[in-house]
């Protein structure tokens, strides 16, 4: 796949030097801008202005820049996060930049899994671990906060528990999410990936921050 101009993305921001945050080991996260949602506590609503990114970057570029850390990706089994925004709308990107580099290199998504499903076809090759934020799986709850439907998330999220070992592989974070829904609701979510399979559920409180 060639690294031409129709592979440069906007980006957020790269952060290095990410311990236990982002995945496992010493990682470096890469934030996309764009997203699918319109969520109403946005940690990044950058991402959604259309002035919002900081620069643009192409999958060679981003190999070069991030090179530099390595032998601490490769000491301590970590590599790159990618989030955003929603970085699995930037799949193609994402495949050309692991294609060129080291196979060693541990790749983690952290994705609302709000996107189309050739998006995640052309992923699963690369990405090791999944860090899903399922926001909450009742439906109205879902559309009131994010603005957009959730029968695509727990349709992917169900094709990705189709793959063998894929359970080992995935994180689903289950917020608390201030006026938008309860304890009980947040257990009904809980008890809804527990008999999906789901291994790991990482349960936290949102922030109250409106999206502008």
């Amino acid at each position: 796949m060639g690294d031409d101009h129709n592979n440069r993305v906007p980006i957020i921001g790269v952060a290095r030097h990410r311990l236990a945050v982002d995945g496992q080991g010493v990682t470096t996260l890469v934030a996309f801008h764009g997203c699918t949602l319109r969520c109403r506590y946005c940690l990044n609503a950058q991402c959604l202005r259309a002035n919002g990114f900081s620069r643009t970057i192409t999958p060679a570029e981003l190999i070069d820049e991030v090179m530099i850390d390595n032998l601490y990706f490769l000491a301590t089994g970590g590599g790159i996060t990618f989030g955003g925004g929603e970085p699995a709308i930037r799949s193609e990107f994402i495949d050309a930049f692991c294609r060129l580099a080291p196979s060693e290199w541990h790749i983690t998504l952290e994705t609302a899994l709000n996107a189309d499903r050739h998006h995640l076809e052309r992923l699963l090759p690369h990405v090791h671990q999944y860090i899903i934020d399922i926001k909450d799986v009742n439906p109205d709850i879902y559309r009131r906060y994010t603005g957009h439907d959730n029968q695509r998330v727990l349709e992917n999220l169900r094709w990705l528990l189709s793959h063998d070992g894929m359970a080992e592989r995935i994180v689903v974070r289950v917020p608390h999410i201030p006026d938008y829904n309860t304890d009980a609701d947040v257990n009904r979510s809980r008890e809804y990936l527990d008999a999906l399979g789901i291994c790991h559920i990482d349960e936290f409180t949102y922030r109250r921050m409106e999206r502008e």
